[in-house]
């Protein structure tokens, strides 16, 4: 798996971006924000990525934020039908904390806008994602600490170490317990990443 690649933006299309790493460039697939984030970037740049393989091909496909590449997963692992394509239609066509507010709100007709979405498409993300992962409560968690004014870091890190894990795989309560138990633990502040790796540890 590649997590990540360092390197010099070397080609900039709004659906694709070449990354020269040590003399080697790779071509990644990527959604309209991160190009509209990255493109014209001079030096070296950051990009996360995802490896998708097929029988017939591997993808690399990129991201300019942890939180594009996470509901990127999320939609292609939890949502019946949607391939990476799809996914990044649906990145291209709304940013994420949009599309996590129109999911919370079963805002069908505002998803079904995306390109490409259309309305059963759209009410099949709402079920999936709120019935059936139950992901949105975790969301509307996130956006309550994001409103507050002064935010909470170890809230926001508990937060954000749940999406992650959900995005890989794991239920929502299952992840939920075992961020909760690590942080009670750690009995002080203590960043996403450590509860992610601890997480899956325990998981």
């Amino acid at each position: 798996m590649i997590a990540y690649l360092r390197g010099h933006l070397v080609e900039a299309l709004p659906n694709q971006l070449t990354v020269d790493v040590n003399g080697v460039g790779y071509l990644c697939l990527v959604p309209l924000s991160t190009y509209d984030r990255l493109a014209g970037s001079q030096g070296e740049v950051k990009l996360l990525t995802h490896l998708n393989i097929t029988e017939r091909d591997h993808t690399l496909f990129g991201f300019a934020t942890s939180e594009e590449r996470d509901l990127f997963r999320l939609l292609i692992n939890r949502v019946s039908g949607i391939g990476p394509k799809m996914a990044l239609a649906v990145l291209s066509g709304m940013a994420v904390g949009d599309f996590k507010d129109n999911v919370i709100r079963n805002d069908v007709t505002a998803l079904s806008r995306i390109s490409g979405v259309g309305k059963k498409t759209a009410e099949r993300i709402v079920l999936e994602l709120k019935d059936k992962v139950g992901i949105v409560d975790t969301w509307q968690a996130a956006r309550s600490t994001g409103d507050s004014l002064v935010p909470d870091p170890t809230q926001a890190a508990q937060t954000d170490a749940v999406l992650a894990l959900i995005a890989l795989g794991f239920k929502q309560t299952e992840a939920q317990k075992t961020v909760q138990d690590l942080v009670k633990k750690a009995g002080g502040e203590v960043s996403a990443d450590k509860l992610i790796r601890d997480a899956l540890r325990n998981l």
